[in-house]
C-alpha cells in the first residue's frame, strides 16, 4: 500500500477552531495560547511596573510626610501599602495564568512534533533504559530517544512514567487488554482534560519525586501507637512549662518551676524527637507533590466517564466517604505544619513546644485512616496517565485500529501494517500473516530494502497492543502473544564476548524462552523476530546453524518472522515445507547519457523469494566501483590476457 503523506511542520498559522483534523486542531490551539500568553504577558508587566510605583510612592510620600510633619503624606503611605498587598496578589495571580498558557502552548506545540515525528521538538523526560538481556526492548527501540516511549510520553509524574513502562516491557492479558481499549477510546477525543492532566502533571515538575518512602510509611506502622504517655507528656509538659513561666513573670511564684519542664521537654525530645524528624522528613520530601497529586485526583474524579474501566477507577478512589482528592489534599496542609530543620528558630521551637510530636501525631491519625489506600489511588493516578498517553496516540491518528486479540486465534494477522515510529510521509504500510504454527515467515531482499524495518513494525505493533492502544495498522488480530527478538547484538570489549558469541548467547535465550513458552502453556503463543541471525561466521556454516535455531522454533510450536539475505536458507529440508517466503524488491535506474545508476525503493511486500541482491551495485553508487585488478608480482609482467588471474577481494 502506498504511504500516506504528511506535510513538514510549518510556523503556526490561525486556522479555524472548528477544524476537524488532529494538525489543524493543535495549530489552532497553539495559536490561541500564544495570544494569551502575549496579552497575559503585557498585563503581568504592566502590574509589575505599576507595584514598583507604588511601592516607591508609598515609601516616599512616608520619608517626605514625617519631614514636613503632614499628617497627609504620612496616611497615605498605609494606603500605598494597602494597593501595593492587591497589586502583589494580582500580580501573583497573572503570573499563575500566564504559567498555564505558556505550559499548554508547550504541550500542544509537542504534540504537533509528535504527530510528524520532530523528535527534537519532543523533551525527552523519562528515565527508563532498556534492561540487559529484555525479550524485545532494545532492539524494538521500546525506549530512550526516538523510542515508542518518547512517542508516547505525555506522562508527568514518576507513577505514570513507571505505569507506562511496565505496560510497554511485558504485555497485558487478553481481558486487560481489552478493558484498557475501551478507556482509551473514552478518553481519545476528550482533548482539554487530556490537556488539563498533562498541565496539572507539569507542576510535579520533570524531578518526578519518587513516592515510595512516603508510601512505605503510610503503609508502615505508628511510632505514637501504644505511646500513649508519651504523647500526653508532649502535651502537658510545654503547657506547664509556659503556665509557671507565665505565673513567674505575673510574680504570683517566685520560684523557676518552668525550667523543671523545659527540661522534660529537653527529655522528651532526646526520646522521641529524633525518630519523629526521621518520619516528617520522608513524608515532606513529598509535600509539594501532594497537591499536585491532590489536584490531578479531582480532575480524574470530576469527569463523567461512562466506559465500566473508568467508572470502576473513579469508584476506587473514594472509599468509605474518603474522597482520594480531598484526602491527599489534607495530607498536604498537615505536612505544611512541620518545621523545617534548617529554620532558625527549629530548635526553640521544639524544646519549648516539642512541635515535631504534634505534628507526627497530626500525621499518624491521616496514617491510621486512609494511610494504606494511598499506594492504590497513586497507582491509579499513573495508569490514567497511561491510558491518556495511549489516548492521545489514538486521536492523533484516527485511521489506526485497536488489535483483535483472542486466545483462539492462530497467527498475527495484519491489514495496512506500518512502523507506529516513522512520519507519515515516510512510511509504507503493508499486508502481513506470520501464522500460523508450524510455519514462518521468510523474508528477502537486497540491502536497505525494509526487511528490518518490517520486523521491527511488526514487534513495536505487538507491544503497543499488548499495552492496551491502538496499531499503526487498518485492522490487526492476534492472539496473545510473548515476544523475543534478535535483531542488534553487540559485542563486549568489556566482558571479552565477540559478536558471534553475543549472538549466539541472545539466539540461546530466544530458544530457551520459546521451550518455556510450550512448557507453561498459559494461552499465549510464542513470536520470535530475526533479523539476519548469526552474520559472524562464514556462508556455509552459518546456512546449516539457522536452519537447525529456525527447524527447532518452528518445532516448539513457535510464531515467527526471519529476514535473511542467504536465499537458499529454505530451499531444501524441514524448513522448505515451513517457509512462508515474502520478499522486497529495488529498482535500478540508469542515468541520463550513461551516467551514474541511481536505485530506488518502493518498501513493498511482495510474495515469494527476492531475485536480485545489490551490494555490487551499492558500491558503485556511491563511487566505490572497483575493477577486478590483476594478480603480479613486482618486477614481473602481468600475465598475458586469458592468463590466469585473482580478483581483488
Amino acid at each position: 500500500m502506498a504511504a500516506t503523506t504528511a506535510r513538514t511542520p510549518e510556523p503556526l498559522p490561525e486556522p479555524p477552531v472548528t477544524a476537524a483534523s488532529p494538525e489543524a486542531l493543535y495549530r489552532a490551539r497553539c495559536a490561541h495560547f500564544a495570544a494569551e500568553r502575549d496579552r497575559l504577558t503585557e498585563q503581568w508587566s504592566r502590574v509589575a511596573n505599576l507595584r514598583l510605583f507604588v511601592f516607591v510612592g508609598a515609601v516616599l510620600a512616608l520619608v517626605v510626610g514625617l519631614a514636613l510633619s503632614s499628617a497627609l503624606l504620612v496616611a497615605m503611605a498605609p494606603a500605598g501599602g494597602l494597593a501595593f498587598v492587591v497589586l502583589a496578589v494580582r500580580h501573583g495571580a497573572l503570573g499563575r495564568r500566564r504559567w498555564r498558557s505558556v505550559e499548554l502552548l508547550r504541550i500542544n506545540e509537542e504534540a504537533l512534533a509528535r504527530l510528524f515525528r520532530t523528535w527534537d521538538g519532543i523533551t525527552l523526560r523519562h528515565r527508563y533504559r532498556a534492561a540487559p538481556g529484555h525479550p524485545y526492548a532494545a532492539d524494538l527501540d521500546i525506549f530512550g530517544r526516538a523510542s515508542l516511549f518518547h512517542l508516547l510520553e505525555t506522562v508527568r509524574t514518576s507513577m505514570g512514567e513507571r505505569a507506562l513502562a511496565e505496560w510497554l516491557a511485558a504485555p497485558a492479558s487478553a481481558e486487560t487488554v481489552r478493558a484498557r481499549q475501551q478507556a482509551v477510546a473514552e478518553l481519545a477525543p476528550l482533548v482539554e482534560p487530556r490537556d488539563e492532566l498533562q498541565l496539572r502533571g507539569a507542576r510535579v515538575g520533570d524531578a518526578r519525586p519518587d513516592p515510595d518512602p512516603f508510601l512505605r510509611w503510610a503503609e508502615g506502622e505508628r511510632f505514637l501507637a501504644g505511646q500513649g504517655s508519651l504523647v500526653w507528656s508532649a502535651r502537658l509538659s510545654p503547657i506547664l512549662a509556659m503556665m509557671f513561666a507565665l505565673l513567674q513573670v505575673m510574680d504570683v511564684i517566685h520560684y523557676p518551676v518552668w525550667l523543671l519542664f523545659l527540661l522534660a521537654n529537653g527529655v522528651l525530645w532526646k526520646l522521641a524527637g529524633s525518630r519523629a524528624h526521621d518520619i516528617l522528613t520522608h513524608v515532606n520530601d513529598q509535600q509539594e507533590a501532594f497537591l499536585d497529586y491532590s489536584l490531578l485526583l479531582r480532575l480524574i474524579q470530576e469527569q463523567p466517564f461512562t466506559s465500566p474501566p473508568l467508572t470502576t477507577l473513579q469508584g476506587e478512589l473514594t472509599v468509605e466517604g474518603h474522597s482520594a482528592a480531598d484526602q491527599v489534599r489534607r495530607l498536604h496542609r498537615l505536612a505544611a505544619l512541620s518545621i523545617p530543620s534548617s529554620a532558625m528558630l527549629y530548635a526553640v521551637m521544639q524544646l519549648t513546644t516539642l512541635w515535631d510530636i504534634h505534628v507526627l501525631w497530626l500525621l499518624e491519625r491521616w496514617q491510621r485512616s486512609v494511610g494504606r489506600r494511598a499506594r492504590r489511588w497513586l497507582t491509579l493516578l499513573g495508569e490514567v496517565e497511561a491510558l491518556a498517553a495511549l489516548a492521545r496516540l489514538t486521536h492523533d491518528h484516527p485511521a489506526w485500529a485497536f488489535p483483535d486479540i483472542d486466545e483462539h486465534t492462530e497467527a498475527l494477522t495484519a491489514r495496512g501494517l506500518g512502523h507506529p515510529l516513522l512520519p507519515d510521509r515516510l512510511r509504507v504500510d503493508n499486508d502481513v500473516t506470520v501464522g500460523p504454527a508450524g510455519t514462518f515467515l521468510l523474508v528477502t531482499g537486497s540491502n536497505m530494502s525494509g526487511k528490518s524495518t518490517l520486523l521491527r513494525a511488526i514487534g513495536v505493533n505487538a507491544v503497543l497492543a499488548g499495552a492496551g492502544g491502538p496499531v499503526c495498522a487498518l485492522s490487526l488480530q492476534m492472539p496473545p502473544l510473548t515476544l523475543w527478538t534478535s535483531m542488534r547484538v553487540q559485542d563486549s570489549l568489556e566482558h571479552g564476548v565477540s559478536y558471534f558469541m553475543a549472538e549466539l548467547e541472545r539466539l540461546k535465550a530466544v530458544v530457551e524462552a520459546a521451550r518455556e513458552a510450550r512448557r507453561i502453556h498459559d494461552g499465549r503463543r510464542f513470536l520470535y523476530l530475526l533479523d539476519e541471525i548469526l552474520q559472524g561466521t562464514n556462508t556455509a556454516e552459518r546456512q546449516i546453524a539457522a536452519r537447525r535455531i529456525i527447524a527447532h522454533l518452528v518445532t516448539q510450536g513457535a510464531l515467527g518472522a526471519v529476514s535473511s539475505h542467504d536465499l537458499a536458507l529454505a530451499d531444501e529440508g524441514p524448513l522448505a515445507a515451513s517457509a512462508i517466503p515474502v520478499h522486497f524488491a529495488e529498482t535500478i535506474s540508469r542515468g541520463a547519457g550513461g551516467g551514474r545508476a541511481a536505485m530506488t525503493f518502493d518498501y513493498t511486500l511482495r510474495p515469494g523469494i527476492a531475485t536480485s541482491t545489490n551490494a555490487l551495485k551499492l558500491m558503485e553508487l556511491i563511487g566505490l566501483d572497483l575493477a577486478p585488478a590483476t594478480s603480479a608480482r613486482p618486477g614481473r609482467e602481468a600475465p598475458p590476457a586469458g592468463g590466469e588471474r585473482s580478483v581483488a577481494g
